[in-house]
């Protein structure tokens, strides 16, 4: 009987071990559980991305976000961005902000902001997606628009 109890536990360990793979995890993976602090992304790499570093920034100044995603497509820009726990009974207010400091401080620029955690998600998703040399500029526009929209959509 106490061999059956070892061979079971033995298995066990065995497919555990197994299951585990060495390989690193990937930024999507976690972001909704750590800080993942993604890099500002545009889907034009043709031009210069001093402005949408300032952005970023700009928006993770805030006291009451602690992770700011800045996605710049041709037209649009996506802000999307975590609001630290205690802060959440205010999110209509923060968002209010967010739009207010940006319009403000970058009048020619068409911005979306989120904070929902499913768009912060498909921008890192993106982020890893661009990295890629095999996901073509035109790809990453078209998959920015979708993110756009269902940031629309979620309203």
């Amino acid at each position: 009987m106490a061999t059956r109890y070892r061979l079971v536990l033995l298995t066990c360990l065995f497919l555990l071990a197994a299951c585990s793979n060495n390989q690193p995890e990937k930024e999507s993976q976690l972001a909704l559980l750590k800080t993942t602090n993604p890099n500002p992304v545009m889907t034009d790499k043709t031009k210069n991305s001093d402005r949408v570093d300032e952005i970023k920034k700009d928006v993770s100044s805030l006291p009451e976000l602690y992770d700011v995603a800045v996605v710049k497509g041709k037209k649009d820009t996506l802000v999307v961005y975590k609001v630290k726990h205690l802060h959440r009974f205010k999110m209509k207010k923060i968002e209010k902000n967010v739009n207010k400091m940006l319009e403000e401080k970058y009048p020619k620029e068409n911005f979306t902001v989120s904070s929902d955690y499913k768009i912060f998600l498909e921008t890192v998703r993106l982020d890893e997606r661009m990295n890629s040399p095999k996901f073509s500029q035109q790809e990453a526009e078209k998959r920015f628009k979708e993110i756009v929209k269902m940031t629309e959509d979620l309203k």
